[in-house]
């Protein structure tokens, strides 16, 4: 945090996601002008080992006494929900599509560690299909950082304040082989998911619901099938690791898809697509450092 940043409201509790996702529907009218400078935070959170234990497996991450990777985003995720549900922000919640997804992990964090958790958001964008904003996570230990994250959402035919910088939503990477791994993606996927990182947006919960947002059935959550990829490199990725990836279409459920992954340098390049047509739902890198 900068000097010139203002002080966190810090939360004694972590907030009620459907809740949070039910305010942003009813507020989702009249929404506009520029980022606030809200910040969010939490301090001293323990991690509750079966939540751990219950994410490992949704995702396919083995037990360890470290987090997965991108276990500390379930974290942060219901503040940043927080920030984006309240009137102040910007852009509305219901419709808002996660693009890019770019976590560091500093070192591993141990599953009994004390965690400062905080959010905020910046860089509200310009883009061709509308405006995009990014929501953006830091988890401390000890009183030093250990975890970062940053996630950039598009809402479609919004407009950013004059002056705004283009949007960064594309990862580079080196195209993938094809896919060296099958996955059956089951109808549930997203409700499994959903039960073990309080994501309860309803367009991954069921066709019906999917509907009422314009998708034709239930989409997989993005931060699942990241997760997932990074799984099937369990024991290969380094202390320090940063994961860059960029969505692109959804994933229906149910499907079944292929994982593309390269070595490249200090990492992998990856790819999931989709099994029958090759479409791409995710591509990114996982880098050492």
């Amino acid at each position: 945090m900068t000097e010139s940043s203002p002080e966190p409201t810090v939360l004694d509790a972590p907030p009620s996601m459907a809740a949070l996702f039910a305010k942003a529907a009813l507020t989702s009218r009249g929404r506009g002008g520029d980022l606030p400078g809200t910040r969010l935070a939490r301090r001293g959170v323990s991690v509750d080992p079966a939540d751990v234990a219950d994410y490992a497996r949704v995702c396919r991450f083995p037990l360890t006494d470290a987090l997965p990777v991108t276990f500390p985003h379930v974290l942060t995720f219901p503040l940043q929900v927080a920030l984006m549900a309240d009137g102040s922000f910007p852009l509305a919640l219901p419709g808002l599509v996660h693009v890019r997804n770019r976590v560091e992990q500093l070192r591993p964090i141990g599953r009994g560690e004390a965690l400062d958790l905080e959010v905020w958001a910046e860089r509200f964008a310009r883009h061709r299909s509308g405006a995009t904003v990014d929501l953006c996570a830091s988890v401390s230990a000890g009183g030093a950082e250990v975890w970062r994250g940053r996630s950039t959402y598009l809402a479609r035919g919004a407009r950013p304040p004059e002056g705004a910088p283009d949007a960064d939503v594309e990862v580079e990477v080196s195209e993938p082989g094809p896919g060296a791994i099958t996955w059956r993606v089951p109808d549930d996927a997203g409700r499994r998911y959903a039960k073990v990182s309080g994501d309860v947006n309803p367009i991954h919960l069921s066709g019906l619901t999917a509907k009422a947002f314009g998708f034709k059935r239930a989409i997989a959550h993005g931060m699942w099938v990241k997760a997932r990829a990074l799984a099937a490199l369990s024991g290969r990725l380094p202390d320090a690791v940063t994961v860059d990836v960029g969505f692109r279409k959804p994933l229906f459920l149910p499907s079944t898809v292929t994982l593309a992954t390269a070595p490249r340098g200090s990492g992998w390049d990856v790819a999931v697509r989709n099994a029958d047509a090759g479409t791409e739902h995710l591509i990114g890198t996982v880098r050492s450092g």
